[in-house]
């Protein structure tokens, strides 16, 4: 095994408790420049979500551009919410491609901890994080405190419906609904409904 890093023995004698293989070659440069990205992160994603000033522009203008700010890929006349959590230390795992609606309170994470090695006796906190993209496709709308989990694509033109946790992917034209979310209806097309 490579020796660690001076900077994770110095967190490990404190008494802080970090996964070594996600920490264990960390440099004190790398974890300023990181913790630095997250303080911009963070000051950036509190101002999106209550800023009141220009509060008409906040939804399609100025949160999309904020977040471009943040790293994230933001396609054009997005509309996001207000008090709508990216996963601030990975922004740039998130795309939303053109049209794409996220109501308010919904909650995207891009990285959660690996569970796959985790064994009674286990500490959990030394479990590494597997980190994944999360893609909102064309014209997709997420209700009202959903929650997206790592890895999934929302399809283009689907509807989660309100207090949803996705945690697979959601296929183009439908309605999905639940914890976790499932597929309950099939958007049909407009001649179809005429016919």
């Amino acid at each position: 095994m490579a020796k660690l890093s001076l900077t994770y023995s110095f967190l490990r004698k404190i008494g802080l408790n970090f996964s070594e293989d996600e920490y264990g070659q960390v440099s004190l440069w790398t974890m300023f420049t990181t913790a630095l990205k997250h303080v911009r992160n963070a000051f950036l994603l509190k101002y999106s979500m209550y800023s009141v000033l220009l509060s008409p522009l906040n939804y399609r203008k100025i949160r999309p551009i904020i977040w471009r700010w943040m790293g994230a890929k933001i396609g054009k006349d997005c509309y996001i919410g207000y008090e709508v959590y990216a996963d601030m230390t990975h922004t740039e795992l998130i795309e939303l491609e053109d049209h794409v609606h996220i109501a308010n309170r919904c909650f995207l994470l891009c990285h959660q901890r690996d569970l796959s090695n985790y064994f009674v006796g286990g500490d959990y906190a030394k479990l590494p994080y597997y980190k994944k993209k999360i893609t909102l496709k064309k014209g997709c709308l997420l209700g009202t405190e959903t929650m997206v989990m790592p890895g999934v694509t929302v399809g283009e033109g689907a509807i989660v419906g309100a207090g949803s946790l996705v945690t697979k992917d959601i296929p183009a034209w439908t309605v999905a609904t639940g914890r976790p979310a499932k597929v309950v209806k099939q958007i049909t097309s407009h001649e179809t409904e005429n016919n």
